[in-house]
């Protein structure tokens, strides 16, 4: 009942069909302010829909076309560290699929890993490990909405990658690809934990993503998963800061949403 509200809502507000639904992360929210013949929704308005607490993100859906395509966008995403439950944090996915969507454009910032990153880099995610301690779908499952053990083997589509890296490659764009490990947050890792995630197999580290990508692929979405590498992760540079994580999307924005229109438009 409550999913129903919440999309009786929106497309009340104007959101008609949509193909592609976007999660906009720490300071690359601004793609949505591109979207043609925009209908903006302030998150505090919507049945049910939690608000977004952090700086860099605005907090509402952008719906419109955007690369010839019909997107909703979240200018601004929920995380498990903001005391939100998995469920709050991935709940606008569920609308998404609710509304329409076949396929979901995932972003975010992450800190790098791997040895060959430098910020400011993109990196196309190829797999997760879900080292958040816990699941979005742990409870009971509805088998309409999803099937109870999604197989997780393609998580990230592979055709989407090929196009994303076809994109980069036509705009001469360096693009990296890896796997991305999520961590709860709101710390930073240790540079302990960040040896460990090098050695089962990560490229970048983040505190979001992870638990809307399982809901898209119980969801039956196709996803794309971009992360902006803002940052060494610890112990690789002196010391962590949010500061930082603006600034490197800051300097990239413009290349990330290239590669993100371009990408979009080749769907």
């Amino acid at each position: 009942m409550t999913l129903q509200e919440t999309t009786a809502f929106i497309k009340e507000q104007g959101v008609g069909e949509v193909a592609v639904g976007l999660i906009l992360g720490s300071g690359l929210g601004e793609l949505a302010d591109e979207i043609q013949d925009a209908v903006t929704i302030p998150y505090e308005t919507i049945p049910h829909f939690p608000v977004s607490t952090v700086v860099g993100h605005a907090g509402q859906l952008v719906y419109g076309t955007l690369a010839g395509q019909k997107v909703l966008a979240m200018q601004g995403r929920f995380h498990f560290y903001e005391g939100n439950t998995m469920q709050t944090v991935t709940y606008p996915v569920r609308v998404m699929a609710a509304l329409g969507v076949h396929s979901l454009i995932v972003t975010n910032a992450a800190g790098g890993v791997n040895e060959s990153f430098t910020p400011g880099d993109l990196m196309l995610i190829t797999d997760h490990i879900n080292f958040t301690g816990t699941n979005p779908l742990i409870g009971p499952n509805d088998e309409k909405v999803g099937p109870r053990f999604p197989d997780m083997s393609h998580a990230y589509d592979a055709d989407y990658i090929k196009l994303a890296h076809e994109v980069a490659a036509e705009r001469q764009l360096h693009l990296k690809e890896g796997v991305y490990m999520g961590f709860t947050g709101p710390t930073y890792e240790t540079p302990a934990e960040i040896r460990m995630a090098r050695t089962l197999g990560a490229d970048a580290v983040g505190m979001s993503t992870v638990p809307e990508v399982i809901v898209a692929v119980h969801s039956g979405l196709r996803v794309l998963g971009i992360s902006c590498i803002t940052n060494l992760a610890a112990g690789m540079q002196s010391s962590l800061n949010h500061e930082e994580v603006v600034e490197t999307t800051e300097r990239v924005k413009v290349e990330f949403k290239e590669l993100v229109k371009a990408t979009l438009a080749k769907f």
